[in-house]
């Protein structure tokens, strides 16, 4: 097996995958960041939710936020509902694991706050559980899937926002999703700090 070639091929196709993504996707992530940051200029927060990498991707999101992106800026309210294990975990045993995101949307939310909802399927049941639950607290809901966006496309108002990315690889998907977290940033301190 030529190594080489094969790393040269994930490159290559995780470029193609980005610059498809890239004419699908510049106009909602742009009216994705719009939502958020009217949200966060109205004293809301954003919550983020999803399973695995994704859950990584909603801890990285929020520590961009409550920290800093690329530019110096106070700190926006936003909340990784992945990272308490106690939460987690009590959630889990006492009700069942699709309720973990769920539970914590209903304690946390408010309307006019903002979930951000991540499965690369679009079909993680806990995500799904989260989204209606934001429904149900009049909360908007921006869903980042690929594939065929799965059941959360399915589920979403015409308030909400889906950021499917072309692709039916789970690594091109969680690789975009990342340059999308980060576009979503750019935009969020460029709206909020007047940069033009």
């Amino acid at each position: 097996m030529d190594l080489v070639n094969r790393i040269s091929g994930h490159f290559t196709d995780s470029t193609q995958v980005k610059l498809k993504a890239m004419e699908v996707l510049a106009t909602p992530l742009s009216e994705a960041a719009g939502l958020m940051a009217a949200c966060l200029k109205n004293e809301g927060k954003i919550l983020a939710c999803g399973n695995g990498g994704s859950a990584g991707d909603a801890q990285h999101f929020s520590a961009e936020l409550l920290n800093r992106f690329e530019m110096e800026r106070p700190p926006l309210a936003a909340v990784a509902l992945t990272t308490d294990s106690s939460t987690l975990t009590s959630i889990a045993n006492d009700y069942s694991y699709e309720e973990v995101f769920s539970k914590q949307v209903v304690g946390l939310g408010q309307p006019g706050d903002v979930l951000l909802a991540i499965s690369t399927s679009g079909n993680s049941p806990n995500v799904l559980k989260a989204m209606q639950a934001a429904h149900d607290r009049s909360m908007t809901v921006v869903a980042l899937t690929g594939k065929s966006g799965g059941a959360m496309s399915g589920n979403l108002r015409d308030s909400d926002i889906n950021l499917c990315v072309p692709s039916n690889s789970t690594a091109r998907i969680q690789e975009v999703h990342l340059v999308c977290l980060h576009c979503i940033c750019d935009a969020i301190d460029c709206i909020l700090l007047g940069v033009e």
